[in-house]
């Protein structure tokens, strides 16, 4: 079988980001993932349990750590002389630039990359341009780039970090889809949505907007407290549910926003969830205010949830989200964009409400379904090899 080389900088992208699609391709080549051991072990041993296919460790940072990086690289060229892969599909940044030049530098045929994201585009100064560089250091070395969504790939352009030919967006967007028959809101029992209710003192007038992700500055989370604070002092009914943990070190929170997460009785803070779907069955709308992002998994578990969503004017959610069809649409950074639109979804009726979560989850099995997405890239991966027939 044709050898397929698949390649993330810390497991649990392995296991978050494409979970299910690994397992479905090895029945069409021989795969081997390559990670590094990560802080913990139990998103390896997940991914290694779920999906069946070997894996390979190759320690890697996602920070700027030069001396790491080379060591890296040079793991990763003996790894691919060693393999000889058909293909090299490398996903996040730092493993997109090491997997892309050490797969180059190796002599691998069909070098892919994945784009689901470019943190760089909130940098700036000495610390852009490096990145900038980075970024097309990573794009030079592989033979196609994928963005994974169609106004990523329009970034890429405008950046001029590659050319267009080298560019293509796989099906609707998205690097794994959306299984939607596990994000399903009849697949958690009611039993189940009370029991939790209950823990988080969550009563039936009260209206929940919930987040699902890193509790970060780049997710919006500085813009949707203070909305949040300002709606709940004429709204006391509201709730905030906030699914995700604190990332201090990368892109930390201002204090005022932790102090409030902390103490604020509305604010209901559960760190990081396995199972995200018990917190959309409870909720009444996502708030996903993003400063940018690739393909966001999140608005589309939500959608599949039939929860209606407020998210910011970027690629990707802007691709998922009509604009009062299945949500809202509000700018990114913008405070009082973000709480008018908090505030009509409030005062938007229940059946209207109902109708919206409907249309999402209708337009997420249409175009997102995830044997969508695979199919579609298990055809690209073919054409490759009918190529070099």
């Amino acid at each position: 079988m044709t050898k397929l080389i698949r390649l993330t900088t810390v497991p649990q992208s392995l296991e978050g980001l494409l979970r299910g699609q690994l397992s479905y391709m090895k029945n069409h080549f021989e795969i081997l993932a390559v990670t590094s051991s990560g802080k913990t072990s139990n998103s390896l041993k997940k991914f290694t349990q779920n999906e069946g296919v070997e894996v390979q460790l190759v320690e890697m940072t996602r920070k700027i750590t030069p001396f790491k990086d080379i060591k890296a690289l040079w793991q990763l060229f003996v790894l691919f002389r060693k393999e000889k892969p058909f293909i090299v599909h490398t996903h996040t940044p730092k493993a997109g630039t090491l997997g892309m030049i050490a797969a180059r530098l190796a002599g691998v045929p069909h070098r892919l990359h994945t784009i689901a994201g470019l943190p760089l585009l909130e940098t700036t100064g000495f610390k852009r341009r490096v990145l900038n560089f980075v970024e097309k250091i990573t794009y030079a070395s592989a033979t196609k780039v994928y963005p994974n969504s169609f106004g990523l790939k329009e970034i890429v352009l405008q950046q001029r970090f590659t050319e267009n030919k080298k560019l293509k967006v796989i099906a609707n967007g998205s690097s794994n889809g959306i299984n939607t028959s596990h994000f399903n809101a009849n697949n958690v029992k009611q039993e189940e949505a009370e029991r939790l209710k209950r823990k988080l003192q969550i009563e039936k007038a009260h209206f929940v907007f919930v987040f699902i992700g890193r509790l970060v500055k780049d997710k919006g989370i500085n813009e949707l407290v203070s909305s949040f604070l300002l709606i709940n002092k004429s709204h006391p009914n509201t709730r905030l549910l906030l699914v995700g943990s604190f990332e201090e070190d990368l892109d930390p929170l201002m204090d005022i926003t932790v102090e409030a997460i902390k103490t604020h009785s509305h604010i209901l803070g559960v760190g990081w969830q396995d199972d995200v779907r018990p917190f959309l069955k409870i909720a009444n709308g996502l708030v996903f205010p993003s400063y940018r992002e690739g393909f966001p998994n999140v608005v589309m578990q939500s959608a599949a949830m039939e929860l209606p969503s407020i998210v910011t004017n970027i690629n990707g959610c802007n691709e998922i989200i009509i604009e009062g069809e299945n949500g809202l649409i509000v700018p990114p950074k913008d405070s009082t964009a973000l709480q008018l639109a908090m505030e009509k979804i409030l005062s938007t009726p229940e059946n209207e409400l109902k109708k919206m979560g409907e249309n999402a989850r209708k337009s997420i099995v249409e175009r997102f379904e995830q044997r969508i997405v695979w199919d579609a890239l298990l055809k690209e991966y073919k054409s490759l090899e009918n190529d070099a027939v």
